[in-house]
């Protein structure tokens, strides 16, 4: 539950202004306030829930779903949009701004400036990939009892 000081959640309750885009009983998508580009969504679940860990299944499919939607809608707007990023950040060191679920779809032209995704790092060895693999499996396996 949320203690009433979700933003997120005021706005699903249309408390607070938004510029809505989707509605169903599920998921509320809007313009994000702070756009990386142009066009940039925000896709939220109803119910509160902080990260991943808590949203429900169900959710969390719709969530996926409607950025779907929303980034074929994206490419058909004429709002420019050569690709699109879906991005969910979960977690304070995944750098979650607002903590209350909630999928970006951000719509990416070449040279629009936002180059942040950008990553170089060297390949892992694949005795550490494969030990990685291993541990991940076992704590899937222990969740799914």
């Amino acid at each position: 539950m949320t203690d009433g000081t979700c933003v997120f959640c005021a706005i699903v309750r249309g408390q607070e202004a938004a510029s809505i885009v989707y509605v169903d009983e599920t998921v509320v998508a809007f313009m994000d306030r702070f756009p990386v580009t142009r066009g940039h969504l925000l896709v939220v679940p109803r119910a509160h829930a902080v990260g991943l860990e808590d949203l429900d299944a169900a959710d969390g499919v719709r969530v996926w779903e409607t950025g779907r939607e929303l980034a074929r809608a994206l490419r058909r707007s004429g709002i420019p949009c050569d690709g699109i990023n879906l991005l969910l950040c979960d977690g304070e060191a995944a750098n979650q701004s607002v903590f209350h679920v909630h999928l970006h779809v951000i719509p990416r032209t070449a040279g629009d400036g936002w180059s942040d995704l950008t990553h170089h790092a060297p390949e892992r060895e694949r005795a550490l990939l494969d030990a990685d693999a291993e541990v991940i499996r076992r704590a899937l396996a222990m969740d799914r009892g």
